[in-house]
């Protein structure tokens, strides 16, 4: 039985965070996991520049509502699920993924949670689990799945390395430099290929 394991942003999606720097013209908060390997360092570092500017939940939500999948990914999501169980694991929140989630036909993700104040501030988040994306694929072969798994930044790494099949999707030259082992694709038609080969 297989199960193949997506990230979220970077895959399907635009980086959330990219996107939400450009809009509220905070340039600091382009910082991603590509670049940051610590990812409690990096979103403590986030929500203190969110707080600093005075921008809560809603600012975000605003800008995420009109972020749109990347070109091809619904087709490719909706495609994979014809031949195979898929789950996204990201490390986002419910409470950002949400309308994404809609425009991508409400696959299964899981991710984590956000603490926010009754005025809309964000104090905090809550992980699901440590080290979420390893865990869960270690987690879904202890119930008896073979995960297939594909993703582009640090954090991706323990899931497909982990695997019995795993693919990095647009990632950086840093990453395919200090991973030459593992397969690097640029296009939804390549990663569907592999995965296929891989079932």
């Amino acid at each position: 039985m297989n199960i193949v394991c997506l990230d979220l942003e970077g895959v399907l999606v635009p980086e959330i965070w990219i996107a939400f720097a450009k809009e509220s013209g905070i340039p600091e908060l382009t910082r991603t996991t590509r670049d940051e390997p610590d990812y409690d360092k990096l979103m403590n570092w986030r929500l203190g520049i969110l707080k600093e500017h005075g921008l809560g939940l809603k600012d975000v939500q605003n800008v995420i509502a009109k972020i749109d999948p990347m070109p091809g990914a619904k087709e490719f999501l909706d495609t994979l699920r014809t031949m195979t169980q898929v789950i996204i694991i990201s490390d986002t929140f419910e409470e950002f993924a949400s309308p994404l989630m809609k425009k991508l036909g409400w696959p299964t993700i899981f991710c984590n949670s956000l603490e926010v104040s009754d005025s809309g501030e964000i104090t905090g988040f809550k992980m699901r689990i440590e080290n979420s994306k390893y865990t869960t694929v270690k987690a879904l072969q202890s119930i008896g799945f073979e995960t297939i798994a594909s993703g582009d930044s640090f954090n991706d790494l323990g899931m497909i390395e982990a695997s019995k099949a795993g693919f990095l999707f647009r990632t950086t030259e840093q990453i395919k430099k200090d991973h030459p082992e593992l397969p690097a694709l640029e296009t939804y038609d390549e990663l569907l290929e592999h995965i296929k080969a891989a079932l």
